[in-house]
């Protein structure tokens, strides 16, 4: 909107093109969304994480949205985002699976591009969810995550920059910078009053919609693989679950003491904020290894 302002008002003085650099709008973006976050914070967006909680909190199923319905309809919201974005790519480099580190080796998926972004999106989805359960744990690797995608989403959207770096150059997208450095500004909000001991939670609510949005930047700017790459922690949380509940069906045993992860290590005598500020470490180092694929080709 505001570039769309700017545009409107240079006619009445030149002054307004400031507000038309693309860095400008990011920054504004993350200062505006901090602060609101500051404002309401105390008192608190997916339309199916607000279900399940209103079933927990409000009608008193303990059980929220039942699991297979929940599944059900972030399939339809995965596979409609999936089908948009192929039907709406202007060119092949919109729907081709880059490899980091190789700048010679692409993918073309054509029509199973669709099903890449499906997974992509409700399985980022599902796994910033998992990982939601001690203090400032999702939310710290999820700012992260998101302002290195910004920095893809920019490099992406600029021709010089994508040439010059060996990436896919994606019209349009250097926009996608602004809704990540929203969803940063707004993060560091949100962990100022969920940082340990936490004051408000992320819930299904954030969880579900914050992972979704990673999954489909992911998406948009052609970093599948360095999203895995970045979002580490995630998937760590992700296959723990998954590696416990096999080997629970198939051996009768557990591999870890519980899961997601992070509580074995409770259960292992690790403080909580322990936990946390060293998963937070591991994403960091992660997301730097991530960036470092823009050059390292």
């Amino acid at each position: 909107m505001l570039r769309y302002f700017a545009e409107w008002a240079t006619q009445f003085h030149s002054g307004f093109n400031v507000f038309g650099y693309l860095t400008l709008r990011a920054i504004l973006a993350a200062l505006t969304a901090l602060a609101i976050s500051f404002v309401v914070g105390p008192y608190a967006f997916g339309l199916i994480g607000f279900w399940d909680d209103y079933l927990k909190l409000v009608v008193g199923d303990s059980r929220g949205l039942i699991a297979r319905y929940k599944y059900l309809w972030q399939s339809v919201a995965g596979l409609g985002a999936a089908v948009a974005l192929y039907i709406t790519a202007q060119s092949d480099a919109e729907t081709t699976l880059y490899v980091p580190f190789f700048k010679d080796v692409l993918v073309p998926l054509g029509a199973a591009f669709v099903v890449l972004a499906y997974f992509v999106i409700v399985g980022t989805s599902n796994a910033v969810n998992l990982t939601d359960g001690l203090d400032g744990l999702a939310i710290m690797p999820a700012v992260l995550v998101a302002a290195a995608l910004g920095v893809f989403a920019y490099a992406s959207g600029n021709v010089v920059f994508a040439n010059y770096l060996a990436i896919p150059y994606i019209a349009g997208t250097g926009e996608v910078l602004v809704i990540c450095a929203a969803i940063f500004g707004a993060g560091l909000g949100f962990l100022w009053f969920n940082t340990y001991p936490a004051q408000v939670f992320m819930g299904d609510i954030g969880a579900l919609a914050l992972g979704a949005a990673l999954g489909a930047i992911a998406v948009v700017v052609r970093q599948e693989i360095v999203l895995f790459i970045m979002g580490g922690v995630f998937v760590m949380e992700t296959v723990s679950v998954i590696l416990q509940v096999a080997s629970f069906k198939l051996t009768g045993k557990r591999i870890f003491r519980m899961a997601p992860i992070h509580h074995h290590y409770e259960l292992k005598g690790w403080a909580e904020p322990k936990v946390i500020v060293r998963f937070w470490i591991i994403t960091v180092v992660l997301v730097l290894f991530g960036l470092a694929t823009l050059k390292l080709r």
